[in-house]
């Protein structure tokens, strides 16, 4: 039980961190340092498995196809 709250507390925390990171990139002053950074995130999220690949592959798709 205890790891299982750590976990679920450390996936809340880096699962913040990639949203803010997306709308970051999304964000009309973006820069070109913010789509990469944001790139980087979703591509380790999806291998440590906190979202699915193909959701991975869809954001990085849909942010390099706005800017």
């Amino acid at each position: 039980m205890r790891k299982s709250r750590a976990a679920a507390a450390r996936n809340r925390a880096q699962r913040a961190a990639l949203r803010t990171a997306v709308k970051k990139a999304h964000a009309a002053s973006s820069t070109a340092s913010d789509r990469k950074a944001a790139s980087a995130l979703l591509d380790r999220a999806a291998r440590k498995g906190l979202i699915h690949r193909n959701a991975a592959a869809r954001r990085k798709s849909r942010l390099a196809k706005a800017k």
